[in-house]
């Protein structure tokens, strides 16, 4: 009979065992809070009829089933950043996912409009702390720099599939099951992650005196946030000089200011730490990231009001017919750290960035009332999503490269506020230039249609496209002039 010490030694994993265990966990967490986050922000959009018919929304009231949860998500992301460093990943992975998973069962429970935005709201705040909690739980577990761009490349492709299975999802649910379903299909997959979370990961891994959290720099940020969205989002619907506008606009601009003199000189533990701006790689990364998502966020819409205005399709068709360019994002975003890796980000960003201008530039040429899907949406659109698909990793790793573990948080938090502004302000900017190049269309082909006509819609899908190409191109050229070479 063996001693008991080697028996203790027969059963007890071996240590870089136990390490691939958490570091498997850790990615199945981050990946599954980025899957979810993702695919609410998409999934909703083609249940908006059966939502209307079953709840007695109004054709005003019916957009904030998706604004709630973008105004919440946006607002509150720089708080759930800092929240992550304060509090560490554990808790807050645990709260984030409690309060998403929640809202979501809320949400498909919903009998009032007044309950259904407010669940939107509180998921959106869900989703806002726990988007950042899952890129700040990756870059401090996989420091090896390699290991980290591949890891992100696999965060980014679930990403990927979040947004592009988004609306096919939400179309066979709502077609099958009902409305409903779309929210109540996350719910699994949050008590999971939930259960993964309390068992697999440490109670404290932030180590050190727990640093104060800056409840007035929280307000100001969240309130300044909040009222440039709104603003962006509805100028798309009442125009650019309505006073509604312009008052948001404003007045979200003007706490914003005061926001950045208040973690200047007031603050004794800002929310936001300026410094963290004298990085090249943090600053450089993030003006990229701001001028892709300015190009590329407006896409997945598009496509689909062009293939059902101009083509006639059913939502659900255009959702399947979106599909191919889905596919093309996740081989992308799979492809991206092996890219950046062997070419370093800055190289990978410009290559990634350019592949993506070119196939929008595509998408503008072959778009038109009879143009062929396989051209436009199988071929450019396929190019576009391989290229913007592929750039998010090593604009990542570029922006969250060079800070110190207890700002880890706080990078990943101003990073997806970039990301989810510059979304907010390029669907906006560019729904704007579509329907404005579509009525100068119509004005100047008087006969032939309004600016409903599909000839008109083309033509200012057309134009979209095109500057959704110059943003692309735009960060292509950002990334040359100042993002930082390899070491």
């Amino acid at each position: 009979m063996r001693p008991l010490t080697q028996r203790r030694r027969a059963t007890t994993p071996p240590k870089d065992e136990h390490i691939r265990r958490h570091e498997r966990l850790v990615m199945a967490l981050a990946c599954a809070g980025t899957f979810v986050v993702i695919l609410d922000a998409t999934i909703v959009s083609v249940a908006l009829p059966g939502i209307r018919g079953s709840l007695g929304f109004s054709t005003a009231t019916l957009p904030w089933v998706v604004n709630a949860y973008t105004l919440a998500f946006a607002g509150f992301l720089l708080l759930g950043g800092r929240c992550a460093d304060v509090f560490g990943h554990r808790a807050m992975l645990l709260t984030g996912m409690s309060v998403f998973t929640g809202a979501s069962l809320l949400g498909g429970l919903a009998v009032t409009p007044v309950t259904l935005l407010a669940a939107r709201a509180v998921q959106g705040f869900g989703g806002a702390l726990l988007a950042p909690v899952t890129l700040s739980l990756l870059t401090t577990t996989f420091t090896d720099p390699a290991r980290r761009a591949r890891v992100l490349s696999t965060w980014s492709a679930v990403g990927a599939v979040g947004a592009a299975s988004g609306p096919l999802v939400g179309g066979v649910l709502t077609g099958w099951a009902g409305w409903r379903w779309v929210f109540f299909v996350v719910v699994p997959l949050g008590v999971l992650a939930l259960a993964g979370t309390a068992r697999g990961l440490p109670r404290r891994d932030v180590p050190g005196r727990r640093p104060r959290l800056d409840v007035v720099g929280a307000a100001l940020a969240t309130a300044g946030l909040t009222g440039v969205v709104y603003a962006v989002m509805r100028a798309a619907v009442a125009g650019w000089t309505s006073l509604e506008v312009t008052g948001a606009l404003t007045g979200g601009l003007a706490l914003l200011g005061i926001f950045l003199a208040h973690q200047a000189r007031w603050a004794r533990e800002p929310l936001l730490s300026l410094g963290i701006f004298r990085s090249r790689a943090v600053s450089s990364g993030n003006l990229v990231m701001l001028l892709h998502g300015l190009g590329f966020f407006a896409s997945p819409i598009l496509l689909s009001l062009y293939l059902q205005d101009v083509h006639g399709w059913t939502p659900l068709r255009a959702g399947l017919g979106y599909l191919p360019v889905g596919i093309a994002m996740f081989a992308g975003a799979r492809a991206a750290g092996p890219l950046t890796v062997l070419l370093g980000p800055r190289r990978a960003v410009v290559a990634c960035c350019l592949i993506g201008a070119a196939g929008f530039a595509g998408v503008a040429y072959f778009l038109g009332v009879d143009g062929s899907y396989a051209l436009t949406v199988v071929v450019s659109g396929c190019v576009f999503g391989f290229g913007t698909g592929a750039a998010f990793t090593p604009i990542t790793v570029v922006a969250t490269s060079g800070v110190p573990p207890e700002q880890n948080g706080l990078a990943a938090g101003v990073l997806n506020t970039v990301r989810q502004t510059s979304g907010a302000i390029g669907l906006a900017v560019i729904s704007t230039a579509s329907s404005s190049a579509a009525g100068a269309w119509a004005d100047a082909h008087p006969g032939r249609g309004g600016a409903d006509a599909p000839a008109a819609l083309a033509h200012g899908h057309t134009v979209a496209f095109l500057v959704s190409a110059g943003c692309v191109a735009a960060a292509a050229l950002a990334a040359t002039l100042v993002m930082p070479r390899a070491r």
